[in-house]
C-alpha cells in the first residue's frame, strides 16, 4: 500500500515513519510512504501557498492552483493514480468500518490542510474523499494523516506479527464490542491476581470468559455500541 502525503510541513514525518510497525512495514516493502512539500508547486519565488480569503475574514486560505497542480504531479509519479483524501474537520468521521473500506485501496494521496483550510475549488476540481478524525480542530492535517496511516497499516497483510490481532481489535471487521481484559506476567502484583480461568488451559472456557468480559466492558464504557 502506498501513501503520498502532501503537506506544508514535511519535516513532521521522518520521526513518525522511523518508529515501530510502520518502520518495519516500510523496510519490508509492504508499505510505501512518500512525503511531498506543497511549496514545491508554489507559483512565485517566495513559495507562497496561501492568501487572504475573498470577502474578508480571519486567517489564510490554501490556494487552489498549487494544491491542484501538486496532486496532479504526484498522481503521475506512480501507478495507480490513487484515491485523493482530504483531511478536514467537515469530512466523514474515521472509524474502523471506514478504515476497512479504505484499506482495499492500493494507493492514497493525503492532503493535509493548514490555516483556515483549502480554497473550495480544490474540492470542486479534485473531488477528494473528505475525512475527519473527530469533532475537534487541529493545527493542521498532518497529525490526522498520521492517524489514518497508522490505522490503515494494521490492515496490510504481513504487517502484524499475528494476523489475528487485527481481527480481535475493538471495532474490527464488524465487531462492535470493546476488547476483553488482557494479562501477562507476573501472576500476582500488589494483591491483584490474573483470573484463574486464564491459567486453566481450557480454551473453550477462556473464549467464553473473554466474550463475557468484552460485553461487560462495552456495557460499562460504550453502551451506545450495544444500542447500535
Amino acid at each position: 500500500m502506498r501513501f503520498d502525503v502532501l503537506t506544508l510541513f514535511p519535516e513532521m514525518f521522518p520521526g513518525y515513519m522511523s518508529q515501530s510497525l510502520l518502520n518495519k512495514a516500510i523496510e519490508g516493502q509492504l508499505v510505501d510512504v512518500q512525503v511531498h512539500n506543497l511549496r514545491d508547486w508554489a507559483t512565485d519565488k517566495h513559495q507562497k501557498i496561501d492568501d487572504r480569503p475573498f470577502g474578508g475574514g480571519p486567517g489564510m486560505i490554501l490556494m487552489v492552483e498549487p494544491v491542484v497542480n501538486s496532486v496532479r504531479a504526484v498522481q503521475k509519479m506512480a501507478q495507480p493514480k490513487g484515491k485523493i483524501v482530504m483531511m478536514t474537520p467537515s469530512g466523514r468521521r474515521l472509524d474502523q468500518k471506514f478504515v476497512e473500506e479504505l484499506a482495499v485501496e492500493p494507493r492514497l494521496i493525503l492532503l493535509c490542510g493548514r490555516y483556515e483550510g483549502f480554497d473550495q475549488r480544490v474540492t470542486d476540481i479534485l473531488h477528494p474523499i473528505e475525512v475527519s478524525i473527530g469533532d475537534y480542530i487541529l493545527n493542521g492535517g498532518e497529525v490526522a494523516a498520521m492517524v489514518m496511516i497508522d490505522s490503515l497499516v494494521r490492515m496490510v497483510p504481513g504487517v502484524l506479527g499475528d494476523e489475528q490481532s487485527s481481527w480481535d481489535d475493538s471495532f474490527s471487521r464488524g465487531n462492535r464490542m470493546l476488547e476483553y481484559p488482557q494479562y501477562t506476567r507476573p501472576r500476582e502484583f500488589e494483591g491483584l491476581e490474573v483470573p484463574e480461568i486464564l491459567l486453566s488451559g481450557n480454551h473453550g472456557e477462556i473464549e467464553r470468559w473473554r466474550k463475557a468480559k468484552s460485553l461487560e466492558n462495552t456495557r460499562l464504557r460504550r453502551s451506545d455500541l450495544i444500542e447500535e
